[in-house]
């Protein structure tokens, strides 16, 4: 499907993965709430046949590629759901917005989403769900960000799963202390995005910087800046011995492809967000295969889990020709997450709002068998302080391999994320 206005690809995509406009009001819609005629209480977003679930994405914005395959992978999973039957006997129904990582469309997604649907279990972008932190408190929405500011922890209706910006930056920091190198004195370059995800990111960088001896050399850029040519003329100019990324896929791939070409063979390690397998079919190809890393809490879509392979193998079947990113994975099991909640709450007798965000907190152990162990009993710290390094692969899946394993730093277990506001 070709892409060609922001306004044509939402209305495809939508129209092409079978989602649905949230209506006005009412138990048509989203549900009036009561008791069904097994006892089970119901909310906004569940009618006797349907749970409606929102999905706050990016499909024509900075992020539109990542927010394509997370779209995708969870409708995926809500297929495979109610193929096997669905949940408390109805059917699942994803009803997805377009926001095009802008706050305010952001804002005006949530309030046609809000009393429609009984949860978000995928919500794209740090600056967005900050945003609407409070909203999302005080309507008991269950969410489930694709975005990991530490600002994000604290609130027991927001469920940021896997590590923090920060937690990677800490653990990458110390891995190119014990394996590229870098040491004691060195200058290590930071660029990253001004807001909550870069902020975050650089909160990381600078507590595993002063207890390793490091001078961090900041470079902060707007998820508009494309081109790091003054960016990398400022880290060649400071010596640095290493670069963390923590912006955009573009802008880690006008970063690698500057540096390289200026001589700057040192190693970047950008945070999660920072890489796309699409770049791998660009000019900036070279450059991202040249001791390029990326941080991420889960396993690669390349892995060899069995339940990871399974997911590839049906995502490719469900969507040939299309990317197989670490955002399949990423999207995928942030459903299973959601639905696994859903589940718990019909065993409880209650799908309300608060029935289901108290089914989630009861797990204080969590895994599926995509290699990433979770407790979400607490929402005041990370789920895992795991994280892996992964490295740019033409030949793998979704372009990415591990190069180590999930792993907590020794740095990491002292350090005390700061309060969220």
């Amino acid at each position: 499907m070709k892409l060609t206005a922001r306004a044509t690809a939402a209305a495809a995509l939508a129209l092409a993965m079978g989602v649905t406009a949230a209506g006005c009001s009412g138990k048509a819609t989203g549900g009036s709430g009561g008791t069904d005629s097994k006892g089970v209480k119901t909310g906004p977003g569940v009618t006797d046949s349907t749970i409606k679930i929102g999905v706050e994405t990016d499909l024509t914005g900075v992020y539109a590629p990542l927010g394509k395959s997370l779209t995708q992978a969870q409708q995926l999973y809500v297929e495979e759901a109610n193929a096997a039957g669905g949940v408390c006997g109805r059917k699942l129904e994803l009803v997805v917005r377009d926001h095009g990582y802008d706050p305010q469309r952001a804002a005006s997604a949530y309030s046609e989403l809000q009393p429609n649907v009984i949860g978000l279990a995928q919500f794209v972008g740090s600056p967005m769900v900050t945003a609407l932190k409070s909203r999302i408190t005080s309507d008991k929405m269950f969410t489930i960000p694709n975005a990991w500011a530490t600002g994000l922890l604290g609130t027991e209706q927001i469920q940021v799963t896997g590590t923090t910006y920060d937690i990677d930056m800490i653990n990458g920091l110390e891995w190119l202390t014990k394996e590229k190198g870098i040491k004691k004195g060195d200058k290590v370059g930071h660029v990253y995005f001004e807001g909550d995800y870069g902020e975050s990111a650089l909160t990381g960088s600078k507590y595993a910087a002063g207890k390793l001896g490091l001078t961090l050399v900041e470079q902060k850029i707007k998820a508009t800046d494309n081109d790091m040519s003054a960016q990398v003329a400022a880290l060649k100019s400071a010596g640095v011995t290493a670069i963390l990324m923590s912006a955009g896929p573009r802008q880690s791939a006008s970063l690698a492809g500057v540096a390289r070409a200026k001589g700057i063979m040192v190693p970047i390690l950008a945070s999660n967000s920072g890489f796309s397998p699409a770049l791998l079919g660009t000019p900036a190809a070279p450059a991202l295969l040249n001791d390029f890393y990326l941080t991420s809490a889960g396993a690669p879509i390349s892995s060899d889990l069995p339940a990871i392979k399974k997911l590839a193998d049906a995502y490719a079947k469900k969507y040939p020709n299309q990317p197989r990113d670490n955002a399949v994975v990423n999207g995928y099991t942030n459903a299973a997450i959601f639905v696994d909640a859903l589940k718990k709450a019909c065993e409880s007798k209650d799908l309300t709002r608060e029935g289901l965000i108290k089914a989630h907190r009861s797990a204080s152990s969590y895994d599926g068998g995509y290699g990433t162990p979770q407790n979400f009993s607490h929402f005041d710290k990370p789920a895992t302080l795991r994280t892996y390094i992964l490295r740019t692969d033409a030949k793998a899946v979704g372009g990415l391999v591990v190069e180590k394993g999930a792993a907590e730093s020794e740095l990491v277990k002292n350090y005390k994320a700061p309060a969220a506001g």
